[in-house]
């Protein structure tokens, strides 16, 4: 990994590169600012807002991106659950360590499944194995088996998240309200925080799709980090439990690197094809220990870190090529030559 030095001098080289079209908003003459942006742009990216104790010091688009341009965030969408979990326990609807079970039958019969928490669920040491960006439908997804006994390996993928919208649908409905992820996330969380109105995609079935549904443009996901940073409160208010807010930043024994939905700079227990692309994970001793993180496909990012006042938010153009290859341990993007840039002079 490329020294601070090395990080800064490469990117302030690109500065000069911006493309033609690309659009400062705020943080025209900040260097660290138009360093990150150079840095991002040659990498497909298309919006960066920064914002420091909520006041925006570096707002940039490029490519498509413009103030009200939403965008996929893939992956980043999994973090929402989270919050939902956050929500539902403040509400009475669930804990965490309550069984699956308990509200689905069909896993009351698999010794396996019966001792599988939701907490299991969203930390994704379920032990269930599903193939990366093809989430299945929720009735699927609660008929795919474990491979391992809950609680002891971290295995990335979305059938999961699937499964925890299914548990949603159903506590729901117990409670007489709309059996609706989404909307539940929407009236008890996005809303209260000012989101607005956004795009959340479905299955083929009509169901939210709980790994990688949303869209947001990059003002509103700052909204999502704001909440965050604030430790889950709107006007000093906690709306969701604070205890389960707590949690979702602490990783598993699994996968230190990996919350209730939310990345942590940690290195992971063991070899994890996925964090390794984040290189956040791999290089905790050069970042702020309290950054948490929002990841999608394509370099979507939102970064928090509270110790520093700030929320920052990355999109980007996907580029399946370049996300094969990062697959393959390959890769352009850096998130600690990123953070290195901003960080300088935040």
């Amino acid at each position: 990994m490329p020294t601070r030095s090395v990080c800064l001098a490469l990117a302030l080289s690109l500065v000069g590169a911006l493309s033609a079209h690309a659009e400062i908003l705020t943080g025209a003459t900040d260097p660290a600012c138009q360093a990150a942006a150079a840095y991002s742009d040659a990498r497909r990216g298309a919006e960066i807002l920064v914002l420091k104790d909520g006041r925006p010091i570096c707002e940039t688009y490029a490519a498509e991106g413009a103030p009200d341009h939403a965008m996929e965030l893939w992956s980043g969408t999994k973090s929402f659950s989270g919050l939902l979990a956050a929500a539902a326990v403040q509400d009475g609807l669930l804990t965490l360590d309550e069984p699956v079970a308990k509200t689905l039958p069909e896993w009351r019969d698999d010794p396996r499944k019966a001792k599988a928490t939701i907490r299991h669920l969203l930390s994704l040491t379920v032990g269930i194995r599903s193939a990366i960006g093809r989430p299945p439908e929720y009735a699927d997804a609660i008929r795919m088996p474990l491979e391992a006994d809950p609680g002891q390996v971290f295995i990335y993928g979305p059938a999961p998240y699937q499964v925890f919208g299914e548990v949603m649908k159903r506590k729901l409905a117990a409670a007489g309200q709309p059996a609706d992820p989404y909307l539940y996330l929407k009236r008890r969380v996005l809303d209260p925080i000012g989101v607005g109105e956004m795009v959340w995609r479905r299955t083929p079935g009509g169901d939210p799709l709980m790994p990688q549904g949303a869209e947001l443009t990059a003002r509103q996901w700052a909204k999502v980090g704001e909440f965050v940073r604030a430790g889950g409160k709107v006007a000093g208010k906690a709306i969701v439990d604070p205890a389960t807010f707590r949690a979702l930043f602490v990783g598993s024994t699994a996968n230190p690197a990996y919350g209730l939905t939310w990345w942590l700079p940690h290195a992971p227990k063991v070899a994890d094809p996925v964090s390794e692309t984040a290189d956040f994970a791999l290089n905790a001793d050069k970042l702020p220990a309290d950054l948490v993180v929002a990841a999608g496909a394509g370099d979507q990012r939102l970064y928090v870190i509270p110790s520093r006042g700030l929320t920052i938010v990355r999109l980007a153009r996907l580029d399946i090529r370049a996300l094969m290859a990062r697959r393959g341990g390959a890769g352009d993007w850096s998130d600690t030559a990123f953070l290195t840039l901003l960080l300088g002079q935040s």
